[in-house]
């Protein structure tokens, strides 16, 4: 119909009403300045801005290095072990004294031992002492430790990069008696290692038990913990290192190992089942200790040791 506006394509004549005619409305909002423009690397269209989030975006991706707790502090129960304790230089945070406790020679020694270590000493009653160790038998003297902190992997061979040093490394498979692991960090830093591996699951862990058979070694030589043992040894072989496995059936004797003087990971299995199947496949050599008597065997500390003190005269 003539005259309806409404219609699809018609225009309207007169500005009136109309927020875009003249110069005002939209158009001279528009003609307003924005401002400097801003340099390529903060506009997002310009390859300039890509190339550099490129950049950031990748190393942003690359896994940052994490550290690990043991999943609890623990408790160390007895007068005899408080006191072995503190004198193996064992972390520890507080020691409690039951209430009426008699005082004798281990006590006083206790008490002593935490006065020049500047620990508390708090008394509890006898009731909240068994709650706290779980019952255990404490004659009225229990000390509390924290949850260990272990270290990355690769700060294993970071360790060695920074003293200028060829790594070696000692990996844990399938020790699960914290003496031997103790046993294992105290030959370790006595013979020049870099750090102690261990897997997170089915493996000994840095208990009291392993702080205090390592006489203090646990606090001059990082223990890191990996989720797969076998990765983590394929990823130090990609590092350059060679890795070896200590088996009764070794391909090798250790007077014959001439890998000792290079980047080295040493595998020590448990004393009942030595090595896993793919751990031991994994490994570069197999290498056995010749004993004079084949019924005799050694334990994973011992075996560990014993392999530590070759390789340190090699590379001497």
């Amino acid at each position: 119909m003539a005259g309806n506006s409404q219609r699809k394509g018609a225009i309207k004549k007169t500005g009136k009403g109309n927020p875009t005619a003249g110069s005002g409305g939209r158009v001279r909002r528009g003609l307003e300045g924005k401002g400097p423009t801003p340099k390529a690397k903060d506009r997002p269209n310009h390859k300039v801005y890509k190339q550099v989030n490129k950049v950031d975006k990748s190393a942003a991706a690359r896994p940052k290095r994490r550290t690990t707790k043991s999943s609890d502090a623990e408790w160390i129960a007895g007068r005899n072990s408080v006191v072995e304790a503190l004198r193996e230089g064992v972390p520890v945070n507080g020691i409690y004294v039951a209430e009426g406790a008699e005082r004798d020679s281990r006590l006083r020694e206790a008490f002593k031992l935490a006065a020049d270590k500047g620990l508390n000493l708090l008394e509890v009653t006898r009731n909240e002492m068994d709650r706290m160790t779980g019952g255990a038998v404490h004659q009225g003297l229990c000390a509390r430790i924290p949850a260990y902190e272990y270290a990355h992997p690769d700060d294993l061979l970071d360790a060695a990069a920074a003293n200028g040093e060829k790594p070696l490394i000692v990996a844990l498979d399938q020790v699960t008696d914290p003496r031997n692991l103790g046993a294992i960090v105290r030959s370790a830093a006595g013979f020049g290692a870099h750090g102690v591996l261990i897997p997170e699951r089915r493996a000994a862990g840095m208990t009291a038990s392993a702080w205090k058979t390592s006489a203090g070694a646990a606090a001059r030589i990082p223990v890191a913990q990996t989720v797969n043992l076998t990765r983590q040894l394929k990823a130090y072989q990609d590092a350059g290192c060679m890795v070896i496995g200590l088996a009764a059936d070794g391909d090798i004797t250790l007077p014959e190992l001439d890998l000792a003087d290079g980047p080295l990971v040493v595998v020590v299995g448990s004393e009942g089942n030595g090595l896993s199947r793919l751990v031991a496949e994994t490994c570069d050599q197999l290498v056995s200790i010749p004993m004079a008597n084949q019924v005799e065997s050694l334990n994973a500390g011992v075996a560990a040791s014993v392999t530590l003190y070759a390789i340190a005269q090699a590379r001497a």
